[in-house]
C-alpha cells in the first residue's frame, strides 16, 4: 500500500479539506483560473467523486467531498490543476506570481520547476 499524505479516516463519509495554494499567493482572481478548477471537478465527479460544497477564495479553496478512493482524488485534483494553473500562468506571462511559485518551492521538490499548492489538504 502507498504512501498517503491525505489521512481518510472513512472514505464512505464526506470530509472537509482545504487546499492553499503556496505562500499564499492569491490565484483565483481570473475567472479562468477558477475555471480551471472547475474543469477538473467536473471530471472527477464524472468518475463518482461527490462534491457536497466548495468556497473558492484567492488564494485557498475549502471542499466538502467523499469518494470511495479520496486520497487519490485528492491527489490527482491537486496534480492536475497544478500543471494546468501553471501552463495558464506562462501563457498569459504572469512572471511575478511565477516567480514566486518558484522561490517558495519546497527543497524536496526538484524534479519541478515551481510548486503551485502547499502540501496536504487537511482532511477533517
Amino acid at each position: 500500500m502507498g504512501r498517503s499524505r491525505y489521512k481518510i479516516i472513512d472514505s464512505k463519509s464526506p470530509h472537509f479539506v482545504t487546499f492553499t495554494v503556496l505562500h499564499w499567493i492569491p490565484v483565483f482572481t481570473r475567472p479562468e483560473t477558477v475555471e480551471i478548477l472547475f474543469d477538473s471537478l467536473r471530471h472527477l465527479m464524472s468518475e463518482g467523486l461527490k462534491v457536497y460544497a466548495y468556497v473558492i477564495l484567492e488564494n485557498h479553496l475549502h471542499l466538502v467531498l467523499q469518494s470511495d478512493n479520496l486520497g487519490k482524488d485528492i491527489g490527482r485534483l491537486k496534480s492536475y490543476t497544478a500543471k494546468q494553473l501553471i501552463a495558464y500562468l506562462d501563457d498569459h506571462n504572469v512572471k511575478q506570481i511565477l516567480d514566486q511559485l518558484a522561490f517558495y518551492k519546497k527543497a524536496h521538490k526538484g524534479d519541478r520547476a515551481y510548486q503551485f499548492w502547499q502540501e496536504g489538504a487537511h482532511p477533517e
